[in-house]
């Protein structure tokens, strides 16, 4: 890493600066208190709702501070990203504020909603090219553009000015609060919000601690950390895809590594049931991502005991048709959903036996596929079963091997299981 990475901490100027340069375009969000968290936990949980931003993350913060302090001769030449979530809304609605053309990269198989959402903001002055199948693709191929027309590029985390414009958020908690904060749970992904908001509360509130919160299938900045070096990770699980990179940052690592008090990893199940909680319980809305500081609040039940508690609720770009995944997610997680093979005699009455003697009395089918084998003296069929309480796993696969129906239980066998989820 270079001298400029390794000692690049935003000053609080450069922060308040971006905080007039984001009057009048970024939403002075609610600083909100949540009386279902608080209620469980004995603690004062406060949301900072991001989510409510126009472009429902916070990532407008970050975008519009970097296309905005570009020089004329850069403005007029264009600019480019690579993303396929937030970080393109954000440029785009830059890019329309400040009638600056911009491109945007986006994977091939980005959603339609994101799309859509991206050229709403953008209108005109966004281009966007889908390219590729991942995210690197499309970055390679944003890289290769700006090299070959001289265009800037509007990195999503590893940038000056983009973790000064996150860092934005950290100054209005601490201006919103009306006590003194105790910890902030704040979402890593690459790295640039948790690098300047950690940055800001160093500075005006040292005794708050920071703690960032991970995906458990994406733990980079984590595992940077304890590798005290910035580390790619060779593998990530995508599906809480605004805090998934296999590489955060050098800047924001450099930053994170000083200032956060600790790093954290949740799974991505108990991400999935944070989501379901926050609408069927509070009417609020959230991605993946924006869920993570709320998943991780039963990790430390104990220690945030009558403590005033900030988490960041970073964005709230879900996708509608994802909601069968994250409730199945969710179920699995706690272990209510459970896949197996049952191999059926092939005999009249065999499914209704195992319906009525194998099934227990709350016990729902949610999956089944059977293939009959008329040479065979049994037929192999996948099931997949709703338990009412997890307790109730054990005795269920004792009946079934008692009854001869049992074959294989699917749910830890991941090179089969993927096919199912």
């Amino acid at each position: 890493m270079s001298d400029l990475k390794t000692t690049y901490f935003p000053s609080l100027e450069d922060v308040k600066k971006a905080a007039q340069t984001l009057k009048g375009v970024a939403a002075l969000t609610p600083l909100l208190p949540s009386l279902s968290y608080s209620k469980r936990l004995g603690a004062n949980i406060l949301l900072k709702r991001e989510d409510l931003q126009q472009v429902r993350s916070y990532k407008i913060r970050g975008a519009f501070n970097k296309i905005s302090s570009l020089s004329q001769e850069d403005r007029a030449k264009g600019i480019v990203c690579a993303s396929a979530g937030n970080h393109a809304q954000g440029v785009a609605f830059a890019c329309a504020k400040l009638k600056i053309n911009g491109t945007i990269f986006m994977p091939a198989p980005t959603p339609k909603q994101k799309i859509e959402q991206v050229e709403m903001f953008g209108g005109e002055y966004a281009k966007i090219v889908l390219t590729g199948d991942t995210f690197d693709d499309a970055y390679k191929a944003s890289k290769i553009e700006c090299d070959a027309l001289g265009k800037v590029f509007v990195h999503p985390f590893d940038d000056e000015k983009i973790i000064e414009g996150q860092a934005t958020v950290g100054l209005e908690i601490i201006e919103q609060a009306t006590e003194e904060i105790d910890y902030v749970f704040v979402p890593v992904g690459g790295g640039g919000l948790a690098s300047g908001l950690s940055t800001v509360f160093s500075l005006l509130s040292p005794n708050t601690k920071v703690i960032g919160v991970e995906p458990e299938g994406a733990p980079s900045m984590s595992t940077s950390i304890f590798n005290k070096e910035n580390t790619t990770l060779s593998l990530i699980e995508k599906f809480v895809d605004g805090a998934a990179v296999q590489r955060v940052g050098d800047r924001n690592f450099a930053i994170c590594k000083e200032n956060l008090h600790k790093m954290v990893t949740v799974p991505e199940g108990k991400v999935c049931q944070t989501i379901l909680d926050l609408y069927n319980k509070d009417a609020i809305v959230v991605e993946p991502a924006g869920a993570l500081t709320l998943s991780v609040l039963d990790q430390f039940a104990e220690e945030i005991k009558g403590k005033n508690v900030v988490c960041i609720v970073s964005g709230s770009n879900n996708d509608i048709t994802r909601t069968a995944e994250i409730k199945e997610r969710a179920l699995l997680y706690r272990g209510l959903k459970h896949y197996f093979i049952i191999r059926f005699p092939q005999r009249a009455g065999a499914l209704r036996e195992f319906l009525n003697e194998i099934l227990g009395p709350e016990d729902d089918i949610t999956f089944f596929e059977y293939k009959k084998k008329t040479s065979r003296e049994d037929g192999p069929a996948v099931v997949g079963i709703e338990i009412k309480d997890r307790a109730d796993l054990d005795p269920l696969i004792a009946r079934m091997k008692k009854r001869n129906f049992f074959g294989e239980y699917l749910n830890d066998k991941p090179d089969l299981f993927e096919f199912l989820i």
